[in-house]
């Protein structure tokens, strides 16, 4: 946590511009920016829900700021997350992935990311619908959310029933490195969930974005 920052109560700490946030995004001018703009708000998109699955499956082990940094040089070479394009990359590609320094030179994670591109378009194809409705499927139920979100709630609560339910069809579909904890950590990013805890300046912005989205179907 920066010196900038004073810690509250309940997992909130206070930022240099004197507003509350969750405690996780102090430290850092990325991840206050990341955390404000981006976590915890309703995706639809299929190309945006891919990228998120890839990048969650390149964060396992590591800290979500290490990928945050790197996802310029992620974008660039996974041609922008195009599931079309990244589908069509060869063995030498992947091997001029994994060996650029800019990125995590994982090549299981690298496979895993054009497997998932290949998994994505089957997935279309056998059911006629969108990535999107297929994941927005596991969206879980309100009544089983807590009524405020606590920091307590969220260290006891790394993997949810729907978080394991997703992680086990898309495994069986083909994807890779989507296991429960990875899936619940995509689940809180792109807005099936609201995890930003109470009293934060995102919370009812998230709830608002959530009640006028529209659920793909």
């Amino acid at each position: 946590m920066s010196a900038e920052s004073t810690q509250c109560a309940d997992g909130i700490v206070l930022g240099p511009d004197g507003r509350p946030r969750c405690f996780w995004q102090a430290g850092t001018p990325d991840y206050q920016t990341y955390h404000d703009t981006e976590w915890g708000r309703p995706v639809s998109d299929d190309r945006a829900l891919y990228e998120k699955l890839c990048l969650e499956g390149f964060q396992a082990g590591l800290s979500w700021i290490t990928i945050l940094r790197k996802r310029p040089a992620f974008r660039e070479l996974f041609e922008g997350f195009d599931v079309e394009r990244v589908a069509r990359l060869t063995e030498g590609d992947a091997e001029r992935i994994a060996a650029d320094a800019r990125i995590i030179r994982h090549r299981g994670k690298v496979d895993a990311a054009i497997v998932n591109a290949r998994a994505v378009i089957r997935l279309r194809d056998e059911t006629g619908s969108s990535l999107a409705a297929f994941l927005w499927a596991f969206e879980p139920p309100a009544a089983e959310r807590p009524v405020q979100m606590t920091l307590a709630w969220l260290r006891q609560n790394t993997v949810i029933p729907q978080s394991a339910a997703m992680s086990k069809a898309l495994r069986k579909r083909g994807f890779n490195f989507v296991g429960p904890t990875t899936c619940y950590a995509f689940m809180q990013s792109m807005g099936f969930v609201n995890d930003h805890v109470e009293g934060c300046i995102c919370r009812q912005p998230c709830e608002a974005e959530r009640a006028a989205f529209v659920r793909p179907r």
